[in-house]
């Protein structure tokens, strides 16, 4: 790894320990390497302080050079990955959470013995944080749920149904009377928009208790236990045992309430090999 590389790094991470767990080196040889690289430049990089690393005026500077040398770097192998026409090189996913869960291990698993010489950068998030990486071009595909509103190259993947789950609760028409509560989980705002739009839709007042939790997987255990009920997609269901009751969603107008999943990327980097091949993989297991 260049210099550049490393230093780009310590500067996501503002924290020498997290940069050198990241790098596999020990905090002093990464501090050693910062060392010499303010030597070479005569001025400082970063201001220590017990709570981290701040960049100095010159730091930004130099770590704004950072990131156009290793990004001009990687463009250029791009290129001539793509002159050789083979699939190798890296990869730079960023995938939603719940696909890269449940839908993106099998994909990699074929993906990566097929070609092990792609090296493979994935970073997860919400729909929104991929959106903007994507926008900021820093990834070659992503993969989102709802209906992304995006101009280069957009393939629909699959879309997945919607359902109610509770351990007592058989009908969509208790809840309103339900003391139960409706186990909520941080999430896209689009998503949540969905789900309340859906409540107005169907009845007059909002539920009675709600529990709200940071991960669809703890929402989804709380349920399972007997909480309270959930409202989660089929693709997060596929341990459901017959103890719990799923009940589809339904709009006003009677028809299944579903959530899309769909794969973009630029048009520039669906010229690359490894993008192409990633994507075949994707195809054969989806079809």
């Amino acid at each position: 790894m260049t210099e550049y590389e490393w230093l780009v790094i310590l500067a996501e991470e503002l924290n020498m320990r997290k940069a050198a767990a990241r790098l596999y080196v020990s905090p002093s040889a990464l501090s050693q390497r910062l060392q010499t690289l303010e030597n070479d430049w005569n001025t400082k990089i970063f201001v220590r302080t017990p709570r981290g690393l701040i960049l100095t005026p010159a730091g930004e500077r130099i770590v704004q050079l950072a990131k156009e040398i290793v990004q001009a770097t990687e463009q250029v192998k791009e290129e001539v990955e793509q002159m050789d026409g083979r699939a190798s090189g890296t990869l730079r996913l960023a995938v939603v959470s719940i696909a890269a869960q449940h839908w993106l291990p099998s994909i990699l698993k074929r993906f990566t013995e097929r070609y092990p010489n792609v090296k493979i950068a994935l970073v997860t998030g919400w729909t929104s944080n991929i959106m903007e990486w994507m926008y900021q071009n820093d990834f070659h595909i992503g993969i989102v749920r709802g209906v992304p509103h995006w101009n280069g190259i957009k393939h629909f993947l699959f879309a997945d149904r919607l359902y109610l789950i509770d351990q007592k609760i058989n009908g969509l028409e208790q809840l309103p009377k339900t003391d139960r509560p409706f186990i909520q989980f941080k999430s896209d705002s689009t998503y949540f928009l969905h789900i309340q739009q859906w409540w107005h839709e169907q009845f007059e007042t909002p539920p009675e208790r709600t529990m709200v939790v940071d991960q669809i997987e703890t929402c989804k255990q709380l349920a399972y236990h007997g909480i309270g009920y959930a409202i989660l997609p089929e693709i997060a269901l596929h341990d459901l045992d017959d103890s719990m009751n799923k009940i589809p969603l339904k709009d006003r107008t009677g028809r299944l309430m579903e959530r899309g999943t769909w794969l973009i990327g630029a048009d520039t980097a669906w010229q690359l090999p490894q993008v192409q091949a990633f994507y075949q993989v994707v195809r054969e297991l989806m079809d």
